[in-house]
């Protein structure tokens, strides 16, 4: 790098395809001594943007690069919070891989805000929900600004999405704080029960039903419930333990006439028929047509 540095003709804010400098691909790659060497440089702008409007602390933050961030942070009118063409903060690309030290490090700024959007409407907590990572949930602040339960444009909370990816840990914190609403449906209806009961996870179905006030029978908006979710996807552990509770219905069709029993039945889902066939007020008739009935989508 001196040498090349030193050499005459070398333009060390040459961008490549992409619009990537020198130091952005030395912050991308962690390399903290290079980062400090062009950032000597004379015309080195440390706050270029590639091509997907990423600036140099977003490509440090998505790879986990803890001490290039400390060293971009110190810079003159750094700023954690700049998007990108996308609406990803360096805070959420850190979030989104699971990068504990550097959400720590980008929060400990002060002006680093844990719920910005993306253009999608997910926020950091929604990614790091998404993926179970628990210890990543424990970094971020409890300040009065942040809304642990705000929905992104397709009205999933990170509730629902670590609830539909069965991750129990990431759920029980969630449920844990007061500002999160269990029964939040999405653009769909569908709550975080449903949307568990389509992902299949018992141990997550099991935490939500011990909390009070959760319906385990709520339809979305198309009237499917957590149980016929379940028996479409052939969730037979779920489907027993939702058939266990007293406020299931398990002959409750859907907008289509369609049950449980019905989407079992066409999906070929034996154990599921099983469980359900006992509970049934379907006649012989009513089953020899089901293969006509309408798909589930």
């Amino acid at each position: 790098m001196r040498i090349l540095l030193g050499t005459e003709g070398v333009n060390p804010q040459k961008p490549d395809n992409y619009g990537d400098t020198p130091l952005s691909c030395a912050a991308r790659s962690g390399c903290e001594g290079v980062v400090k060497m062009l950032l000597e440089q004379e015309g080195v702008n440390p706050d270029s943007l590639n091509n997907a409007g990423r600036t140099l602390l977003s490509r440090a933050s998505q790879q986990g690069h803890e001490g290039v961030v400390k060293i971009l942070l110190e810079l003159e009118g750094a700023n954690p919070d700049t998007p990108d063409n996308d609406g990803r903060t360096p805070l959420w690309h850190a979030a989104r891989d699971g990068h504990e030290e550097v959400l720590g490090i980008l929060l400990e700024r002060g002006d680093a805000k844990p719920d910005n959007p993306n253009d999608d409407g997910g926020i950091p907590l929604s990614y790091i929900a998404e993926f179970g990572r628990e210890g990543a949930v424990n970094v971020l602040p409890v300040r009065q600004e942040f809304n642990p339960d705000k929905p992104d444009n397709y009205g999933n909370t990170p509730l629902s999405v670590a609830a539909q990816g069965g991750h129990e840990g990431v759920v029980k914190m969630l449920l844990g704080r007061d500002e999160v609403n269990p029964e939040k449906p999405d653009n769909d209806g569908d709550t975080p029960l449903s949307c568990d009961a389509w992902g299949g996870s018992e141990g997550v179905v099991k935490i939500l039903l011990e909390r009070e006030g959760i319906s385990p029978d709520t339809p979305n908006n198309a009237g499917r419930t957590p149980l016929l979710h379940a028996a479409c996807n052939a969730h037979a552990g779920v489907v027993k333990i939702l058939l266990k509770q007293e406020d299931v219905n398990p002959n409750k069709a859907d907008d289509d006439g369609q049950t449980p029993l019905m989407y079992a039945v066409r999906h070929g889902n034996q154990r599921v028929i099983e469980l359900l066939q006992p509970h049934q007020l379907v006649t012989q008739g009513a089953l020899s047509v089901l293969a006509d009935t309408t798909p589930y989508k």
